[in-house]
């Protein structure tokens, strides 16, 4: 199975250096991708269609990348896996990490926070989410800091997260109301 995961992630990552504009985008992605993922979600507070749904999901969302990269820690207390650049899988492209390789957190956060709007009904907003979340986890083996695996993990362990947010915390309680209500 290691050399199946390894033989993908060389493959994607021998698509860095061929161009220096798509490694400077990708880059790019990679860097900022979850920050600004997070401002998508966060502007969207004050948006006024169906105003208690949306806030709902928000706060879900939010819940699910913490739960998300909180699961991700536990995961590092028994999982301490070489970065594939380490091995001599990958080129770097950008600074090392001094963290294991899985899972990605990068993957976990992104994809809890798509799977939280799926799965509280916002079908449009979630699909552009994992869209983005798809193109950063991407990135992550594009610019050698991941296995393909290490990313398929942060994507399992966020939708994990977000299952676990949405079985919990329930639109229309005391306490969903109260957080939902604030500005």
């Amino acid at each position: 199975m290691y050399e199946l995961d390894a033989a993908v992630t060389h493959a994607i990552n021998g698509l860095a250096g061929r161009s220096a504009a798509v490694d400077f985008l990708i880059i790019w992605i990679s860097t900022i991708g979850v920050p600004l993922l997070v401002l998508a979600v966060a502007v969207q507070w004050w948006r006024h269609t169906d105003r208690p749904h949306t806030r709902h999901v928000l706060v879900a969302a939010g819940l699910s990348f913490l739960l998300g990269l909180a699961l991700n820690q536990l995961i590092l207390l028994f999982i301490h896996r070489m970065r594939p650049y380490d091995g001599g899988v990958t080129n770097l492209l950008i600074a090392r990490s001094g963290d294991p390789s899985f899972p990605s957190d990068h993957a976990t956060a992104t994809f809890a926070i798509a799977a939280a709007f799926l799965l509280h009904g916002m079908r449009r907003v979630g699909l552009c989410f994992v869209a983005a979340a798809m193109l950063i986890a991407f990135s992550r083996v594009y610019i050698g800091t991941h296995y393909a695996s290490d990313v398929l993990g942060g994507a399992l362990t966020g939708v994990i997260a977000a299952f676990a947010v949405r079985a919990v915390y329930w639109q229309g309680t005391r306490i969903d109301r109260l957080v939902t209500g604030i500005l």
